[in-house]
């Protein structure tokens, strides 16, 4: 199906990695090379090798500190983010882990370390274009069976509705593998939408689009119309009804199911808190 095509046709670019070695404080000294991949590759679990994390704000915003070590980036620049509420959240992330370091799990600090390094080195212009492309395949609907058919246009249909009253435009629905005629200025108005955020949010809008393949649906999410569980669950439809049809792999769906809703809900959050302005001289996450 349609879906499962663009999963394998789009299946390289991600986001949500990490260069082999993963972050590094500041006791690992010289940089990492640039790399012009899109994504970084995950790394491996590591031991926990810090006690105490706190956040200290400083003159280019707000630095997460590991003991008394600073985080850095895979490129070993300064991790600092915009926001006291964004700091916060990475701090947990990291106050979290317990024994070993899961970074396959960090998504927000693996979001602050793209947008601090930008590792493709693609402008917004480049970010807002990346997510637009989806758009052309957003409303792209089966033939048969007809209750999958019907599925989703009862599920889908308020969700275009919903878009394009909001956004003034038209978007339509098509069965047609070349998608729906979408009017030009439907295009621009999204681009100009998007453009409206900086480049820390455009990060994460732009990640999001790509875990659900659907820039409607992001702009959803984004909007507060949907919450993660819908929009995952809309960005699969066709899968799940095929797993009520079919039945699924006993641990492999589940799996699936929740890593996508956890790097939709991160990448969501992101684009929150990279709006979020306030100020603290020092906080300690753990005792």
């Amino acid at each position: 199906m349609w879906r499962s095509c663009l999963q394998l046709w789009d299946w390289g670019p991600r986001l949500l990695k990490w260069p082999l070695g993963g972050p590094i404080c500041s006791v690992v000294p010289g940089p990492i090379p640039q790399l012009r991949a899109r994504a970084y590759a995950p790394p491996k679990e590591r031991k926990r090798f810090y006690q105490n994390v706190s956040i200290t704000q400083g003159e280019g915003g707000f630095e997460i500190n590991l003991d008394h070590r600073k985080l850095k980036t895979p490129q070993a620049k300064l991790f600092t983010v915009p926001s006291e509420a964004l700091a916060t959240a990475v701090a947990m992330e990291w106050d979290s882990q317990q024994d070993t370091i899961k970074f396959y799990t960090m998504h927000l600090t693996t979001l602050c370390n793209t947008s601090l390094d930008n590792p493709t080195q693609r402008n917004k212009d480049q970010l807002i274009q990346a997510a637009m492309k989806f758009l052309d395949t957003d409303t792209i609907w089966v033939e048969e069976p007809e209750t999958l058919v019907e599925l989703q246009k009862n599920e889908w249909d308020p969700i275009i509705e919903w878009a394009e009253k909001r956004y003034g435009m038209e978007i339509g629905a098509s069965t047609s593998i070349m998608g729906p005629s979408i009017p030009a200025k439907t295009y621009e108005t999204l681009a100009s939408h998007l453009a409206s955020y900086n480049m820390w949010a455009l990060q994460g809008i732009e990640f999001v689009v790509a875990q659900l393949k659907s820039l409607v649906l992001t702009l959803g999410l984004m909007d507060l119309r949907l919450t993660v569980e819908q929009a995952v669950l809309l960005s699969r439809l066709e899968e799940e009804y095929q797993v009520q049809k079919w039945g699924n792999i006993e641990w492999a769906h589940d799996y699936e199911l929740q890593e996508l809703q956890a790097r939709a809900a991160a990448g969501t959050l992101f684009v929150h808190l990279c709006s979020e302005s306030t100020t603290v001289k020092h906080k300690l996450l753990r005792e």
